[in-house]
C-alpha cells in the first residue's frame, strides 16, 4: 500500500496514479461501445462522429459520458486534441449545447491540471522551465491589480501555450478562481469557432479551414481588446498618482 511518506518523497506518484486510473476508465468506456478507432485525421473524425451520432440514438447518456470523460482527461493531462473534440462536439450536439459544454469542460479540465501541478508538479516545472516561470511570476506581480485582463489576453491570443499556462499558474500565484474564469471566458471564441465548424463537419475538406488566416486575425483582435481595460486602468492609476504628487 502506498504510504503518505512515499507520496511526499515522490510527488509524481499522484499524477501517475490518476493518469493510470483515467486510462482504465476510458478503456472501459471504449470496450463497452461499438468499435472506436483512434482519430488522427479529418476523415476518421467524420467516421467517428457518424458512429457516435448513430449510437447516441440508442444510448445518449453513454455517448455524453464518453465525450465528457475524454475531454476532461485530455485537459487534465495537457494532451493535445482540443480541435478534434470541439469539432466532434459540434457534430454531436450542435452549437447551443456543444459550445457551452466545451467551455465548461475546458475550464474543469484545466482546473484539474492546475490542481495536479500545485500538488505535485512545482519542483519539476521550476526545474525545467526556470526562465519562463521567473518571467511570468514577475509579470503577474507587476500586474496584480488588473490580473484578470492579462489572463484573458493570454487565453484569447491564439498562439498562447495553454498547456504551459495551466501547469505554471499555481506556481506563479494565480488564484484558482481567476484561473477558472480566464479559461472559461478566454477560450470561448476558439471553442465557438471549432464547435460551429463541427456542425458542418460533413462539408469540411481540410482542418486548415477551421483556423484560417482571417479567423486567426480575428482572435488576435479580440485578444487585444481584452487588454484595453487593463491599459486604461493602469493609465488612470498613474494619472491619479501624478495628481496626488503634485
Amino acid at each position: 500500500m502506498v504510504s503518505v511518506k512515499s507520496i511526499a518523497c515522490n510527488p509524481l506518484l499522484i499524477p501517475i496514479s490518476l493518469f493510470t486510473l483515467s486510462c482504465v476508465w476510458l478503456y472501459f468506456l471504449v470496450t463497452i461501445a461499438p468499435k472506436l478507432d483512434d482519430t488522427h485525421g479529418l476523415n476518421q473524425l467524420k467516421q467517428l462522429s457518424s458512429l457516435l451520432l448513430a449510437y447516441s440514438q440508442l444510448n445518449s447518456t453513454y455517448v455524453f459520458v464518453l465525450f465528457c470523460s475524454a475531454y476532461v482527461f485530455k485537459q487534465t493531462f495537457a494532451i493535445p486534441g482540443s480541435l478534434f473534440l470541439n469539432l466532434l462536439a459540434g457534430a454531436l450536439y450542435n452549437v447551443w449545447l456543444g459550445f457551452p459544454l466545451c467551455c465548461l469542460l475546458t475550464a474543469i479540465g484545466a482546473s484539474l491540471c492546475y490542481t495536479l501541478s500545485a500538488v505535485s508538479g512545482k519542483v519539476y516545472i521550476v526545474k525545467y522551465f526556470p526562465t519562463r516561470i521567473q518571467y511570468l511570476r514577475h509579470k503577474v506581480h507587476e500586474n496584480r491589480s488588473q490580473l484578470i485582463y492579462g489572463l484573458l489576453f493570454l487565453r484569447l491570443f491564439p498562439m498562447s501555450p495553454n498547456w504551459f499556462l495551466n501547469i505554471a499558474s499555481p506556481i506563479i500565484d494565480i488564484p484558482i478562481h481567476l484561473f477558472f474564469i480566464s479559461v472559461f471566458i478566454g477560450l470561448m471564441p476558439y471553442n465557438f469557432i471549432c464547435v460551429q465548424t463541427g456542425c458542418l463537419i460533413s462539408q469540411l475538406k481540410s482542418l486548415d479551414e477551421v483556423l484560417d488566416t482571417t479567423t486567426v486575425l480575428k482572435l488576435i483582435a479580440i485578444a487585444m481588446v481584452a487588454l484595453l481595460p487593463g491599459f486604461l486602468f493602469r493609465k488612470k492609476v498613474k494619472l491619479n498618482d501624478k495628481q496626488n504628487t503634485n
